[in-house]
């Protein structure tokens, strides 16, 4: 099995997309850093809207912006690559134009504004994984998605502290924001497009095509739901255990998420590298694993209580945040990897869908959970995503099981 034993930035920016793309992705990034994170307050401050009806307007939007996605894989297979990155971009272009048009206490114009921010946020992460797998091939591929990933969170922490930074000026600051937001997002998109990169599954390389069917990868999509609620643990869980259960300061949560984006930032690439020596599944299951650790490790902090629960709780973090590592380091590379070049835009939609539903679903279930107990918390986190684990560890490719039929074949004949 060939493995990516090097880190040569110059090589990762290449396999990534390019020099453009790059730039592309860092401004796309630090614009959605700027207004994201403050979206909900920009709802209720700016937009005078009550928090429930600016809550539901922006879940309305994350989930009904899924239903994009299967147009959205069949413009991939037709050959598209940048061109599908920067349409992301222009659609969250008309979002923050919605957002800024939207006068104070219209609640259907925010709606509609958080409904174009969620078509391009729920069309981007295929459309990127595309043209990576379109540039590299390989365990360099596998690099080139943890590079991505590595350099969007570093421009969205960034853009994330120059916005709470700019919070002081009040509404008009936040306004401000939306339309930096929107500049980024714009000029982000010009440098998309003008990669120009179009493909073709014919012009795959040997070694990358195979043919056949879309995979059903099953066991994996289900197993994807369960996976993403990592995502929001340090963004929800945390911050909801330590405020509700430890009665901890709020310093606490602040220090857990950006512990979380530095290591994401500085190990996403070196550990996706060191587990290219291991096929792509096995690091799945394994990622799923220690993920189930960490919340039983939450578990066990939480019932030491006030004092030594919330450092407790920063420790484990950690070992949750490796395990988000390896998880997003070879999830989306194993669905490139399974993909036949003709339907890979299909494969990568159907792989957000889960994604999407996954992250969007992932906040009610965890607040429901944590009204009951710890226990029915990191109890239910920790035996779901074990499951997930032996079911992706035990699902066969398509592939497998296609050679295996033919080997039958030939020894019956």
């Amino acid at each position: 099995m060939a493995t990516t034993t090097k880190l040569q930035p110059r090589a990762l920016v290449r396999a990534s997309g390019g020099p453009r793309y790059a730039v592309a992705l860092a401004v796309d990034a630090l614009g959605t850093g700027l207004l994201r994170p403050f979206l909900l307050l920009y709802g209720v401050s700016v937009l005078r809207l009550s928090a429930p009806a600016t809550g539901i307007a922006m879940t309305v939007g994350v989930v009904v912006g899924l239903v994009c996605m299967p147009a959205v894989g069949r413009w991939l297979d037709r050959g598209a690559r940048s061109a599908v990155v920067a349409a992301a971009m222009l659609v969250r272009v008309l979002g923050v134009a919605l957002l800024l048009a939207t006068p104070a206490g219209h609640a259907g114009l925010f709606a509609a504004a958080a409904l174009f921010l969620g078509i391009g946020n729920q069309a981007w992460p295929a459309a990127h994984a595309a043209v990576v797998a379109t540039v590299a091939h390989g365990r360099e591929r596998d690099a080139a998605l943890a590079g991505g990933r590595a350099l969007r969170n570093a421009a969205l922490g960034v853009g994330a502290l120059l916005a709470t930074a700019c919070l002081t000026g009040g509404t008009t600051a936040l306004q401000a924001l939306a339309a930096v937001t929107g500049l980024a997002y714009l000029t982000a998109a010009a440098l998309a497009w003008s990669v120009h990169l179009h493909t073709h599954p014919a012009a795959t390389p040997a070694e990358d095509r195979t043919d056949g069917p879309s995979p059903r990868m099953r066991a994996l999509l289900a197993a994807n739901v369960v996976y993403v609620f990592c995502l929001n643990v340090p963004e929800i869980a945390l911050p909801l255990v330590l405020a509700t259960q430890l009665h901890a300061s709020a310093v606490w949560s602040a220090a857990i998420y950006v512990a979380n984006t530095v290591l994401v930032v500085t190990l996403q690439v070196p550990v996706t590298v060191l587990m290219s020596r291991f096929s792509r599944r096995t690091v799945l299951a394994l990622a799923g694993v220690v993920l189930a650790a960490s919340y039983l490790g939450f578990l066990a902090a939480t019932s030491l209580g006030h004092g030594w629960g919330a450092p407790a709780v920063a420790t484990v973090s950690v070992v949750c945040t490796i395990g988000e590592i390896i998880y997003a380091g070879n999830a989306t590379a194993l669905v490139t990897a399974l993909a036949p070049a003709h339907v890979l835009g299909r494969a990568l939609a159907r792989f957000q869908l889960s994604t999407g539903f996954g992250l969007a679903v992932s906040p009610a279930v965890i607040t429901a959970l944590a009204s009951h107990s710890s226990a029915a918390l990191w109890g239910s986190l920790a035996a779901a995503t074990l499951l997930s684990a032996a079911a992706v560890a035990t699902e066969k490719d398509q592939r497998t099981r296609l050679s295996g039929c033919c080997r039958r074949a030939r020894g019956g004949s």
